[in-house]
């Protein structure tokens, strides 16, 4: 490891981020260095500015990916080597603004029909029963689970909050199971060896032939399974509010989205056609 790498992560570990930033602002300072095959400290602003542009005109890189790679910048030239403070801009380009596609009930259920491996039904069971984001459910510990209260405790998530979710009576039977037979000793869901939870990748390779098996057509990753959690919790009477705590959202419009895909909500809203009197020609 180099000095200045050492030193950059240093400085971000003391300011609390989190390792996946740390890991995308080191991955970005490498790619820079690579570029001019050289040490990022000999660079100038405007050589650093013009990598930005070469990774958007060149490399055809999305907006989030250079902004993220502009704040590793700021972060490399401004705090780990303390250089004067000079900005470095991304043109913002308008993003398409997509929905996600909500998964029925029916959809749900014949998905966790067709997991081949019991535990990634319980996984899967388990981030639709809470709403989890899949990083959050993949990094559950057994002591997270608590049956006497009937809570799941999501440690550190996004944001690095803490937050309590109901654990679902249907689920705990299937928890009692499947520690009866797995016997985890630390990560719920183990991956390849006891000291280390399963990977990300594999539970999306596992979701994505889970969906072929099922017939499911819909676009999007596991993550789908958030999204009808919280249309869902909307469509059965929950308040916005409360959705947004369960889900660990910082601000409602976030949330407000799942409102706004509610069927519920879209069965009372009539066309206009269907408001005109008498019969039209």
């Amino acid at each position: 490891m180099t000095e200045l790498r050492r030193l950059m992560l240093q400085g971000m570990t003391v300011r609390g981020m989190s390792p996946r930033t740390q890991r995308s602002y080191v991955s970005a300072v490498r790619r820079l260095a690579r570029h001019y095959r050289r040490s990022p400290e000999g660079l100038t602003t405007q050589e650093v500015q013009s990598y930005l542009a070469h990774m958007i005109e060149v490399e055809g890189l999305s907006w989030s990916t250079c902004s993220i790679a502009a704040n590793a910048f700021r972060f490399l030239y401004h705090v780990t080597l303390g250089l004067a403070e000079s900005d470095f801009v991304v043109p913002r380009a308008r993003q398409p603004q997509r929905l996600p596609e909500i998964l029925s009930s029916e959809e749900v259920s014949r998905l966790f029909d067709s997991v081949a491996h019991a535990k990634h039904r319980l996984l899967f069971e388990t981030i639709y029963a809470c709403g989890l984001r899949v990083s959050e459910a993949v990094q559950l510990k057994v002591r997270d689970v608590d049956r006497d209260r009937m809570t799941v405790r999501i440690e550190q998530g996004k944001g690095r909050k803490d937050r309590y979710v109901p654990l679902s009576k249907r689920l705990l039977p299937r928890f009692a199971q499947y520690w009866a037979t797995e016997r985890p000793r630390h990560w719920v869901f183990e991956g390849s060896s006891p000291d280390r939870c399963l990977h990300i990748t594999a539970v999306q390779k596992a979701y994505t032939l889970a969906k072929l098996r099922a017939g499911i057509r819909k676009h999007g990753g596991v993550h789908a399974l958030r999204h009808a959690y919280a249309t869902h919790m909307i469509e059965s009477g929950v308040d916005v509010l409360t959705v947004q705590r369960l889900l660990g959202h910082r601000s409602v419009s976030t949330t407000m989205r799942y409102f706004h895909l509610s069927q519920a909500r879209m069965a009372i809203v009539r066309s206009p056609l269907d408001l005109l009197d008498g019969p039209r020609p």
